[in-house]
């Protein structure tokens, strides 16, 4: 039997990392590797040329909208493989309509972003943030020290999560560690799933009323846009903080700042609406905010799990094992 062929396709400068020397070897072992430079186009004479002859597409951030030009192009293929998270935005229907099948790593990147979670869950309940502004302002550490008589700390504190996604419920799981209430709301969740052992279900209100950090880990989708406006942010206790790794489309931005601007509520946000907030905007320079430049998905060395479970993935598919994160056209539409 044949081995496959294998080509690449997606931005070198964004995907470092992805496949090192033992992935790609792991690779070589099972398939032909047509090309290990990632196309980083499908116009050109060369590039189709190589998807004339693929079995295995393997993608990652930077890659071209796959079109129904594409897929005719390339009549051999069976399997893209995505290492990375996203994988709804480049996928044209024609894709599914060929009976190509499709996995991502999608499980693999939400690792990074339940860590980052956690991490800023544990920094905003002790509200360390807060406290390196005034230490650095005052080097006596008198108003660093009036801050830990208030009632902040992890001790007893409830977390409140918007969306059982698979990032949400690594949370979860990372979050039975600690002495937290686990708060949960999502309409998909149903009796009997597993994570209601770890959480408590509940509507969107009570998730903003009564927890001292929430955490938005939902898809934006167009019944989730501005999902948190004014009214939802306005539910916050005083002194709690707001964590978005999701998508900016959640909230309402203008919202959100204002709130922010009382001074009444604090922010940890890896995501915006545009994805680079513009220039002047009031996030850059609140003290009450805690602005990342959406990474916290996998970065550097990170990447490498993308890459292993892709590399895996296509293991079964070779083997006809059925893939363990396929992404089937109905789940496509509930994606991130």
């Amino acid at each position: 039997m044949m081995r496959p062929k294998i080509a690449f396709a997606m931005a070198a400068d964004k995907t470092k990392y992805v496949f090192d020397a033992a992935a790609l070897a792991q690779l070589a072992a099972h398939c032909e590797i047509v090309q290990e430079a990632p196309l980083d186009s499908f116009s050109d004479p060369q590039a189709r040329a190589v998807l004339a002859e693929i079995d295995i597409l393997v993608t990652g951030w930077g890659c071209p909208r796959i079109s129904a030009e594409v897929v005719k192009a390339a009549p051999r293929l069976k399997l893209i493989a995505h290492a990375a998270g996203t994988v709804k935005y480049m996928l044209d229907p024609a894709v599914y309509a060929a009976g190509i099948a499709v996995t991502h790593a999608a499980d693999a990147n939400a690792v990074p972003v339940a860590e980052y979670t956690l991490a800023a869950i544990i920094f905003a309940n002790k509200r360390m943030f807060e406290m390196r502004d005034r230490y650095r302002a005052d080097p006596a550490r008198v108003s660093s020290y009036a801050l830990t008589n208030e009632p902040i700390g992890n001790y007893h504190r409830t977390v409140g999560l918007v969306g059982a996604s698979r990032i949400g419920r690594k949370v979860a799981k990372f979050l039975q560690g600690f002495d937290f209430t686990v708060l949960l709301s999502d309409p998909y969740v149903q009796a009997g799933d597993p994570i209601l052992a770890q959480v408590e279900l509940v509507d969107i209100d009570t998730v903003m009323a009564r927890s001292d950090v929430v955490s938005m880990h939902a898809p934006s989708l167009p019944t989730t846009r501005a999902m948190i406006g004014a009214r939802e942010l306005g539910l916050m206790r005083d002194g709690a903080t707001f964590i978005n790794t999701a998508r900016g489309a959640l909230v309402d931005e203008a919202a959100l700042i204002a709130e922010l601007q009382s001074g009444r509520i604090h922010a940890v946000i890896d995501v915006t609406e545009p994805e680079i907030p513009e220039v002047g905007s009031p996030l850059y320079s609140l003290p009450n905010v805690f602005l990342t430049p959406h990474v916290a998905g996998a970065i550097g060395t990170e990447r490498l799990r993308l890459g292993q479970l892709v590399v895996e993935e296509i293991e079964r598919f070779i083997a006809g094992v059925p893939l363990e994160f396929a992404v089937e056209p109905a789940l496509l539409e509930r994606l991130a």
